[in-house]
């Protein structure tokens, strides 16, 4: 795959990734694109990205009924390339690397020795000896210096590549006519958690199926100096069914409805994939060692025998919106649990969350469990996650 792929060195322009003065935010090359968009910016892990354009609530029915594009330049990307990088990352990582197929990609993790979550990453295997870590933009340098260290006893080299991509997403059900038209890729053969080198408007791309919506979806790979140009055919594009560019607001409200777990409230150091349910991720019958085997084999005999909380759903009976650390009591007012997400669900019409709880208040139920929220305890039912799941 990677003789067609996005260069990670430069642009067609010769400019690298934009950064800003230090200890100010830094901007996205769509920055004043955005701007020029009106959009509500924040600073997010570092960045200044878009909040919102209009209202985070039609953002998240286009996304749902339509499509919406987003600017995810703020994610950090490291290459790993060598001999040895699929076993460097099998050492690195939970997840088995090297038995990934070049052209796909995985959902993993990468523990501390004591099992706690350093951050959840998607992985693609671009070429033979060639892959793409994702991390996320709080995370990023952390990532990069546990790779490297990690990495030093094999055949591999780790590269620093936040500043050669962009990446844009297009989310939801009419995504794939969007870019259909833009492209000639075979986008009907490429399966979810996959990706292929490709041009999107005249734009050399890294085409993933992925996302963080909960709805079909694409992420691009492109070098900075393109995504303007990028960003401007693909709203061209979809401008006839009903694209609309999309904040991080409501990529946060789809990613709740959709069950997904957020680095700094399900997941965490002091969290291990078994305490946030997905112990799946953990492969252990893969060959060699790994950094924070042994606490995690703990982990999971402990999450197996009688795990002490789980991560669980709650669905308001009122209209009081719970946020990250309210708690959760049972019936008689005992704190049995912590809300770790929670937001006004545009697509379920009513408050939404995510929580741990003890375990014997996780099974779903028609009530007897209420949200602290600010002195005033607030009726919700326990369900199972997602809350929302797409039509296949």
């Amino acid at each position: 795959m990677s003789e067609s792929r996005v260069s990670p060195q430069s642009s067609p322009s010769g400019q690298p990734g934009p950064s800003s003065e230090p200890g100010r935010p830094r901007r996205t090359a769509l920055d004043t694109l955005h701007r020029a968009l009106g959009a509500t910016m924040t600073d997010f892990a570092g960045w200044d990205m878009p909040l919102r354009y209009a209202s985070e609530r039609e953002e998240h029915q286009a996304v749902r009924t339509r499509a919406g594009l987003f600017d995810l330049s703020h994610m950090g990307e490291i290459t790993v390339t060598g001999s040895g990088a699929g076993e460097a990352l099998d050492y690195a990582l939970v997840g088995h690397l090297s038995a990934l197929k070049a052209g796909r990609a995985r959902y993993t993790m990468i523990c501390a020795p004591d099992g706690g979550i350093l951050d959840d990453l998607i992985v693609y295997r671009l070429a033979e000896q060639e892959y793409l870590i994702v991390a996320n933009a709080s995370n990023a340098q952390t990532v990069l210096d546990a790779v490297t260290e990690r990495a030093a006893g094999f055949d591999a080299s780790v590269t620093d590549d936040r500043d050669a991509y962009a990446l844009l997403a297009v989310q939801g059900p009419r995504s794939s006519a969007v870019l259909a038209s833009l492209t000639d890729a075979d986008l009907d053969g490429l399966k979810y958690y996959a990706g292929l080198p490709g041009t999107v408007a005249g734009v050399p791309a890294l085409i993933a199926r992925t996302g963080y919506t909960g709805e079909d979806g694409f992420e691009l790979f492109v070098a900075p100096g393109d995504a303007e140009p990028l960003w401007q055919a693909l709203s061209a594009a979809g401008a006839e069914a009903g694209l609309v560019p999309c904040g991080l607001s409501c990529r946060d409200t789809l990613r709740l409805e959709a069950g997904m777990p957020l680095y700094g409230h399900e997941l965490s150091a002091g969290v291990t994939p078994f305490d946030a349910g997905l112990g799946r991720v953990v492969k252990f019958d893969k060959p060699g060692d790994f950094v924070g085997r042994d606490a995690l084999a703990v982990a999971a005999e402990k999450a197996a025998a009688a795990p002490p909380r789980r991560l669980v759903g709650l669905i308001a009976e009122g209209r009081r919106v719970p946020r990250a650390g309210y708690p959760v009591t049972d019936a008689a007012g005992t704190v049995i649990g912590a809300v770790t997400s929670g937001a006004p669900s545009p697509t379920l019409g009513v408050p939404i969350a995510m929580a741990y709880v003890d375990a014997p208040h996780a099974e779903p139920g028609p009530a007897g469990v209420a949200v602290d929220i600010r002195g005033t305890r607030e009726p919700y039912r326990v369900v199972a996650l997602p809350f929302y799941q797409r039509e296949r």
